[in-house]
């Protein structure tokens, strides 16, 4: 497979005119950025940097090939953050793979996923037109909604050079409240994850790992311990407040409660589906992690062999999940078969006639 690096936008509609390509650049979820048959692989870590911010209208934009953490340390300088908390931010990830993979950290629960947060991008599509929808303000709302169909995409509809972002204010503090559940008992933790978001206390993000539902709650810090007593008074289960909570959501946002070399699985649900997403992955030999109130499973499975079985489980379910890590990237797509139907074969006439890319 070819290898081709872009230093520009130039450079990216360049290696589009000339070929079927897969963009690459902090290459954090291997399973998406893997080798293919027949398709270059186009690193745009080139077109890396902060091109517009403005901390006063909660607005910025970036080159897709900049690293989210270079994004947030700039944010935190004007107490300010990406509240979807982007995982793998210490690992490498860049904005680009960010918005292609469409994965968002525990601080989806409270604010909404990477979709809410794109206003504007500017990608390549497969003629290698250079072509902009939405814009750099979050009142521009004007044509169609190019933004949002870019969020897990995957690649495979266009070559991300630089996206806007909405931000917000960082909260002054945290607090989190573990609650114990028994491990193996997924409708027990459904039943308290239910209760959670039942009682009028916000929270901020809403995780079931290791025989515990971690509850986080966020904002200004003299209120916290009030608001916590009363989430655990609320609570079916016996729970207390962590000392400090930031390894426990460091992990949950690196992804460190897996191991790299294990594959990953991203599969969104609901806590009617859970308990059985869990008991796949557990006949399989997997760690399962609950993030988003349920909305949203993380299965680390024991190796590639694994992948085809636990896939026809999904299947089954009728879930489908995506392959953050791994090392075959035919498995990034596993279970159920929803290619976008006729409103996608219409997208993809659209934006890549020529077929540079590879098909969702």
């Amino acid at each position: 497979m070819t290898a081709l690096a872009a230093r520009d936008v130039a450079d990216v509609q360049d290696a589009v005119r000339a070929g079927r390509v897969l963009p690459v650049a902090g290459a954090t979820k291997p399973a998406l950025s893997g080798f293919a048959d027949g398709v270059g692989r186009l690193d745009v870590s080139g077109l890396c940097g902060i091109v517009d911010y403005d901390p006063g209208e909660l607005t910025l934009t970036a080159r897709a090939g900049s690293p989210v953490a270079d994004i947030a340390a700039a944010l935190a300088d004007h107490g300010q953050h990406l509240p979807f908390d982007p995982p793998l931010a210490a690992a490498g990830a860049t904005v680009g793979g960010v918005v292609a993979s469409g994965a968002a950290g525990p601080g989806a629960l409270r604010h909404g996923g990477v979709r809410d947060f794109v206003i504007g991008v500017r990608c390549v599509d497969g003629t290698g037109r250079l072509v902009a929808g939405g814009g750099k303000v979050v009142k521009n709302a004007a044509g169609f909604d190019l933004p949002k169909l870019m969020v897990g995409s995957l690649g495979r509809l266009g070559v991300l050079v630089e996206v806007s972002f909405k931000v917000f204010p960082a909260p002054q503090a945290t607090l989190t409240v573990a609650a114990d559940v028994d491990p193996a008992d997924w409708r027990q933790a459904v039943e308290v994850l239910r209760t959670a978001q039942r009682t009028p206390v916000e929270l901020d993000a809403l995780d079931v790992a290791g025989g515990q539902v971690l509850l986080r709650l966020a904002g200004a810090a003299q209120p916290l311990a009030a608001r916590a007593e009363r989430l655990i008074a609320a609570l079916p289960v016996p729970a207390t407040v962590l000392d400090d909570d930031a390894d426990v959501w460091r992990a949950a946002s690196e992804l460190t409660w897996a191991a790299r070399e294990q594959p990953l699985i991203r599969i969104p649900t609901t806590v009617h589906t859970v308990p059985e997403v869990a008991a796949a992955g557990t006949r399989a030999g997997a760690a399962v992690r609950v993030s988003l109130g349920g909305n949203l499973t993380w299965v680390a499975l024991p190796d590639g062999d694994a992948l085809a079985t636990f896939g026809d489980e999904l299947r089954a379910i009728g879930l489908r999940g995506v392959a953050l890590r791994g090392t075959d990237p035919r498995a990034a797509l596993l279970g159920s078969d929803a290619g976008g139907g006729a409103f996608g074969a219409r997208v993809r006439a659209a934006l890549d006639p020529d077929d540079r890319f590879l098909e969702i």
